[in-house]
């Protein structure tokens, strides 16, 4: 009974989300850790079979960091963003899309021919400007490292019609014909926002979003957009590019992004199909009032904080 009672739960979700498209943003100790890794393939699949059209981005900085020093290529980090010189960049280009790319595509395709691989730069998907950054004042040169500035979905499109799942790796076409090293949370935001995705889900190595953290552990369950916005500057630099990509996202039209734990097992499930979900979620209510008309269900409630007896494991 306890199990009907589950799937039961999912059904509203299930019905809400059935036929639209979900850009699922993967990394982290998700993506470097070998249980985890076959557990979000599997996550991806389930969405496929139960009507979802999900699409993958992805970075790759660990797997990135070890080939450079496998490579003895020097590596430092600017701003908190990766100085990518042309000779790192070659190896950038061959990790994301020579390595990672596959290595998420073959695990996906042992459940069916669902995945096809592809990079920011087939068929111009995503296109860049070089990035400057600041430090104390003064612009510093990052290399190849871009901003997106343009999305052209036409061939991702093409895939979820044909019913494919796409999985993208974060290197994009260059304003000077050649690629740049892009942000993986920025590139899916903007292919999200490009796609008219229904939801943004960014799987990450903390549970969400904090209010106050250390001080305050209490994990802040949903955020309007005026809300986000008023937090951004108290942010961390790591969870910064992340929440700053969920606001683009939903400024941009998608109903819903979220921040969810990459560390716990399918995850991903528990955030799409139950009524508490899991991480943060930064919501537009008017989107997400047109994303339900018509299927006679509600948005999902405010979701409260879980106190510690409630689930023990939370803060752990």
């Amino acid at each position: 009974m306890d199990k009907a009672a589950h799937l039961i739960e999912a059904l509203p979700w299930l019905s809400r989300f059935h036929g639209r498209t979900v850009v699922v943003k993967y990394g982290g100790n998700a993506m470097v850790s070998e249980e985890l890794r076959v557990r979000f393939a599997e996550s991806i699949v389930f969405l496929y079979y139960a009507g979802l059209r999900p699409v993958v981005v992805h970075g790759g900085g660990p797997q990135i960091s070890a080939m450079l020093d496998r490579s003895g290529v020097e590596s430092s980090f600017t701003a908190g963003l990766r100085v990518t010189t042309d000779e790192a960049m070659d190896i950038v280009r061959m990790v994301l899309t020579g390595q990672v790319n596959r290595e998420i595509v073959g695990l996906v395709n042992q459940h069916g021919p669902f995945a096809v691989g592809m990079s920011g730069e087939d068929a111009n998907l995503l296109y860049a400007e070089r990035k400057c950054v600041e430090v104390d004042g003064e612009p510093v040169d990052i290399g190849r490292v871009g901003e997106v500035s343009e999305v052209n979905p036409g061939a991702v499109s093409a895939l979820i019609a044909d019913g494919r799942i796409p999985v993208v790796s974060s290197v994009a076409r260059a304003d000077d014909g050649g690629v740049y090293n892009v942000n993986a949370d920025t590139a899916a935001s903007a292919l999200a926002v490009a796609l008219g995705a229904s939801k943004l889900i960014m799987l990450t190595d903390v549970e969400g979003l904090f209010a106050d953290f250390p001080a305050n552990t209490d994990l802040i369950r949903r955020l309007n957009v005026d809300e986000l916005r008023a937090l951004l500057p108290s942010l961390s630099s790591g969870m910064l590019p992340k929440m700053e990509a969920c606001l683009t996202a939903v400024e941009g039209g998608v109903p819903q992004a979220h921040i969810i734990d990459g560390r716990v097992p399918h995850s991903l499930l528990l955030e799409v199909f139950t009524d508490l979900g899991v991480g943060t979620m930064v919501a537009d209510e008017e989107l997400e009032a047109e994303l339900l008309s018509g299927n006679g269900h509600y948005p999902r409630p405010w979701r409260p904080t879980y106190t510690h007896e409630q689930n023990p494991g939370a803060h752990q």
